[in-house]
């Protein structure tokens, strides 16, 4: 009898084990979405660290070029799946923020940024990207060109189909050179510039990282694109270079911030302060090394220094708006 009461126990036991252990296996892990228009390079670094610091959580950042990720949102509202927006260009961050998409974050320490990367409180600069003139130096040869030392120079017959460029409207890296050249000539000096450049475009990429992309390729010789993609590639062996012309490296702020309503997830804010406090200055140090630190100097090697930066201002959400409503291409 005491041996049928205790093979009983066992089984119970037993049964109860089981129970609990298809309890925990079928127990969904916390969902958190990310939208990102990082470079490939960027969100495999961010997936790998979020998955080592958070590995009871199901972290998916899910990559949007600029433009589709300011429409996406904006399109989505409050009601999206989105929980963080990340490497958004600083003037698609304005459009959401006037929208009323974004948490407020002033409780975030922002003292230790530099002053001309603050922009509201409800988001936080996440890196300053900029831009240059990258060449393959491989393809110039073989083709027996020689590199472009100004921006007349791309418009020569023997480049033609050998320049790309992102397209603004779809890309913030691409808006950056618009900008930039109608702040240093006048906007109707850059839109003739670029009516005449177009013949010469093999394409306008959707995204930022596509010139640096066609010029591993060998698709073109020349690209207008970002440094930090630039210097990434020339220490993984490629042969690029960089060239600044005389208007300077055209920049701007990429930020990152909370869709609105979702900070009151205690899960959302955990991750958002990890990506804040420790990931940024990761991914700044390792991918972006321009200044946005106040007490922070990172070194790449390759990176360029003393940059000349060209003249970025008034580079507001509805002079971006406006300006992209008359690129045609």
């Amino acid at each position: 009898m005491k041996f049928k009461m205790k093979k009983l126990v066992v089984m119970l036991l037993c049964i109860v084990l089981c129970m609990g252990m298809m309890t925990g296996c079928g127990k969904e892990k916390e969902k958190i979405i990310i939208y990102s228009s990082g470079e490939d390079y960027k969100i495999e670094y961010m997936n790998n660290r979020l998955k080592e610091q958070f590995p009871d959580y199901d972290i998916t950042i899910e990559y949007v070029s600029s433009g589709n990720h300011a429409a996406k949102l904006l399109s989505e509202g409050e009601a999206t799946d989105c929980d963080i927006t990340h490497d958004l260009e600083y003037g698609y961050m304005a459009q959401l923020d006037q929208a009323g998409l974004l948490a407020d974050l002033s409780s975030y320490d922002t003292s230790v940024f530099m002053e001309d990367t603050l922009q509201s409180s409800n988001y936080l600069v996440e890196c300053r990207v900029g831009g240059a003139i990258i060449v393959n130096t491989q393809v110039l040869e073989e083709k027996g060109l020689a590199a472009p030392t100004c921006y007349e120079d791309l418009l020569k017959p023997e480049y033609k189909g050998l320049i790309s460029m992102p397209n603004p409207k779809s890309s913030g890296t691409g808006y950056i050179f618009l900008k930039g050249l109608v702040n240093a000539w006048g906007e109707e000096a850059a839109f003739e510039y670029f009516d005449k450049l177009t013949p010469n475009v093999l394409q306008y990429t959707s995204s930022g990282s596509g010139p640096v992309n066609a010029l591993l390729q060998g698709e073109v010789a020349i690209g207008l694109g970002m440094t930090s993609q630039a210097v990434t590639e020339i220490n993984n062996g490629a042969p690029l270079q960089i060239i600044y012309f005389e208007e300077g490296s055209p920049y701007t702020m990429y930020g990152m911030g909370i869709v609105k309503g979702k900070e009151e997830s205690e899960i959302v804010k955990e991750v958002f302060d990890f990506m804040v406090n420790t990931l940024n200055y990761e991914t700044v140090e390792k991918f972006y090394p321009e200044k946005v630190y106040k007490d922070i100097d990172y070194k790449m090697e390759n990176f360029p220094e003393n940059i000349n930066y060209s003249d970025m201002s008034n580079n507001t959400s509805e002079e971006k708006t406006r300006l992209l409503e008359m690129w045609k291409y």
